[in-house]
């Protein structure tokens, strides 16, 4: 089993910036794309960015792309997400994920281990 924390969001003027972290445990050597993603109220969950285990390759939604960036430490089994010129529309709860997959991965289904989630408020 992997766990995974979440931690860094909060309330954010629109344009600032935030940085969310993940932090990973347990058998961590079974985790190789990670995954972040966000949940709106009333909204489907849906995807952010991954990035895969080397930590080379990124894919974002069009929706962040240029705002969000993914990075990953794995030795310290942490991978962040610093966000950028936000926007009220970024809004939601985030979510950390761990993939068995090895390369980049940006269905949720194919996501085997999950965060508890945190909130990020961005005021306008």
């Amino acid at each position: 089993q992997v766990q995974l924390v979440e931690s860094g969001g909060g309330l954010v003027q629109a344009g600032g910036s935030l940085r969310l972290s993940c932090a990973a445990s347990g058998r961590t050597s079974s985790m190789y794309a990670m995954g972040w993603f966000r949940q709106a109220p009333g909204k489907e969950r849906e995807f952010v960015g991954t990035i895969d285990r080397s930590g080379i390759n990124t894919y974002y939604a069009d929706s962040v792309k240029g705002r969000f960036t993914i990075s990953r430490d794995n030795a310290k089994n942490t991978v962040h997400l610093q966000m950028n010129s936000l926007k009220a529309e970024d809004t939601a709860v985030y979510y950390c994920a761990a993939s068995t997959s090895w390369g980049t991965v940006t269905v949720g289904n194919e996501y085997s281990y999950w965060g508890q989630g945190t909130q990020v408020t961005v005021s306008s």
